[in-house]
């Protein structure tokens, strides 16, 4: 690894340790992460220790293995989930630490695996860790995403590269992505998420009822509570400590009315689900739930997504995001959702995150669904935006409001 790689790689760990997650004295820091992105766990783990965590804890991962159990362990292991390990992750939870988790997978790990297997321990785990996630999704505790490439993905996004040609266009690619190029990133990011905000702030301002979408195959309705929020990948602890999610973060986002999605939408880039690849998909709605899907590449998969619970079949997260931004206009398909959603508008199947409603993050599990925030095992993103979308909102006082023209903001 030459000079300069090695350099940006270090200031990357800082940024994720820093800007991601913001350790702060005393906390404990859980990493998750998969074989081959040992030289930068190292390096986040020493960033760590020197803003203070009390205990780096790094939870590796073998892709080769991971694959062979999926072939080869008995029907009953996908329908359980390790007991020591969740009461690991709710550890965690208990202690208000960290929790990294870095991404470099193959879009096509699990191809060809039975979709049963794969939606099976998808409930078995998001049931056992149901208080982790719920964590997560409540911001009760700092977590963030960030990327590294490995050979096969690299060798994905660009087929016509090989070997570390391909890996050096991917790390090109991500080290732009994360404003690893500008002069002072962390001052970058702040700049950046200072932007997203006062795009949130205008869409609060407008106190919309309902957005509608319309884009060569989607006709979509989708009705916002009149407590909804508009936030961005900036987001806060109970106690008041920074962090950020997605690393990179284009959007602003906030909650549908679970039964307030009607119509047709159409996805415009594959998703990358569970180490396959779903492609070329359309879902309708009515009153919410999807009640049709259709997609030429991976469609049992996408049919199995949407029944593995009952809130599977609804959205839980609308998010917008300029069709001239810089991912989307790198002109990249990462196969990754961290990238691809930061390049669309999009919306997520399944949980919503409560935090996009005024009080939501204290709201017990049947006031959320009384007031129609969905719940699932299930949160995953998938891209709906082109240049050819246009979004009009219906405020509370019934004025229509041009949002999105031609894929793009109008303010």
């Amino acid at each position: 690894m030459n000079e300069q790689r090695s350099n940006n790689l270090k200031n990357y760990a800082a940024l994720a340790v820093k800007v991601g997650v913001n350790i702060q004295g005393g906390q404990a820091l859980w990493i998750s992460a998969p074989l081959g992105t040992e030289e930068f766990v190292r390096l986040v783990v020493e960033e760590a220790y020197l803003a203070g965590s009390k205990n780096v804890h790094v939870q590796w991962f073998d892709e080769a293995i991971l694959r062979t159990h999926y072939e080869l362990a008995p029907e009953e292991t996908f329908y359980e989930y390790p007991e020591w390990l969740a009461a690991a992750h709710e550890w965690l939870v208990d202690h208000k630490g960290a929790f990294l988790q870095v991404d470099s997978g193959d879009p096509d790990l699990l191809k060809g695996i039975d979709a049963e297997r794969i939606t099976a321990f998808e409930k078995a785990s998001g049931d056992a860790l149901d208080r982790f996630y719920e964590a997560i999704e409540n911001d009760h505790i700092p977590w963030s995403i960030v990327a590294i490439p490995s050979q096969k993905w690299a060798e994905k996004v660009f087929p016509h590269l090989t070997g570390t040609e391909a890996i050096d266009a991917l790390w090109k690619h991500i080290f732009q992505s994360v404003r690893m190029y500008e002069s002072d990133p962390v001052e970058a990011w702040k700049r950046h998420i200072s932007e997203l905000t006062k795009r949130a702030e205008r869409l609060n301002d407008f106190n919309l009822r309902k957005l509608h979408y319309t884009a060569p195959g989607t006709d979509l309705s989708v009705d916002l509570h009149e407590d909804h929020i508009w936030l961005t990948g900036a987001s806060k602890t109970p106690d008041g400590k920074d962090f950020i999610a997605n690393m990179p973060t284009e959007e602003v986002y906030t909650v549908p009315v679970k039964s307030g999605v009607n119509g047709t939408v159409r996805a415009t880039k594959p998703l990358a689900y569970n180490g396959n690849v779903i492609d070329d998909f359309n879902l309708t709605f009515k009153d919410g739930k999807i009640i049709h899907a259709t997609a030429q590449t991976g469609e049992e998969i996408l049919k199995k997504m949407i029944e593995v619970d009952e809130g599977a079949a609804f959205l839980g997260e609308v998010a917008l995001v300029p069709h001239d931004s810089p991912i989307s206009n790198s002109g990249i398909l990462f196969f990754n959702t961290l990238f691809d959603e930061n390049a669309s508008n999009h919306l997520a199947i399944g949980s919503s995150y409560p935090t996009c409603m005024k009080d939501g993050s204290i709201l017990s599990d049947e006031e959320k669904e009384a007031r129609g925030l969905n719940e699932s095992v299930v949160h995953e993103d998938f891209m709906i935006g082109s240049e050819r979308m246009d979004i009009v909102g219906v405020t509370r006082d019934g004025e229509s409001v041009q949002i999105f023209k031609d894929g793009n903001w109008t303010f």
